[in-house]
């Protein structure tokens, strides 16, 4: 069971994800104003569901507001199939995102395997070139220096450091990382490896390339 946030300012919307996520026994706080987050111990959330649009303040204004208060997936609901808006959430540290209408089998998938993903327990480091990975931890650091990727940016650096020289495709690595598959995984991926690539820059450092038309490889 876990606790999950979901903010939205459809009262009949947050019924219907709190009936669907609750029959799996979670516990679910519904918040129809975004603001009223704010107020929030977020700390007691494992998981949290915004809407994008919404008046006052959207999903991507909280999002940014709150990301570094928590460290628990943020998944987007938007009815905004616009790869720009898509690309530009999940630069703010959002995990994922699911387009309205959706399914609702997909809606508890994708919560069920974010959550697992928290709660796989690693104790393992390991290193690859200059790149050190504490899986305890989730961290990663460069020689001395740490590198501040997100919980996702972290779990696809990790997967393909650990398969070093392997190819994945996006979908291979949608489905590892996050342990299911959707529609979004190529936007997801896309972007979250374009930021792990920012990050990793700032300490001289490309690790991760481009095999065109496969996929993604580590090769630091």
């Amino acid at each position: 069971m876990a606790n999950i946030l979901v903010v939205d300012d459809d009262p009949g919307m947050l019924d219907l994800i709190a009936n669907v996520l609750s029959k799996n026994g979670h516990q679910i706080k519904k918040i129809e104003i975004p603001e009223d987050v704010l107020k929030e111990k977020l700390d007691y959330y494992q998981l949290m569901i915004l809407d994008v649009m919404m008046p006052g303040m959207s999903g991507f204004e909280l999002c940014h507001k709150i990301r570094n208060q928590v460290d628990c997936p943020i998944l987007f609901l938007t009815a905004k199939a616009e790869e720009a808006a898509i690309i530009y959430g999940l630069g703010l540290g959002a995990d994922d995102y699911l387009t309205k209408p959706f399914v609702i089998a997909e809606l508890r998938a994708r919560v069920d395997a974010h959550l697992r993903r928290e709660s796989r327990q690693k104790s393992h480091a390991f290193t690859v070139g200059n790149c050190h990975f504490f899986m305890s931890r989730k961290a990663c650091y460069v020689d001395d220096t740490p590198v501040a990727l997100t919980k996702s940016e972290y779990e696809i650096s990790e997967l393909l450091a650990l398969h070093h020289g392997q190819v994945f495709s996006k979908e291979q690595i949608y489905e590892s990382v996050f342990g299911a598959f959707g529609e979004s995984y190529n936007s997801v991926i896309v972007e979250h490896v374009k930021n792990i690539r920012g990050k990793f820059a700032l300490s001289k450092e490309e690790p991760i390339k481009t095999v065109w038309g496969v996929g993604y490889k580590w090769d630091a």
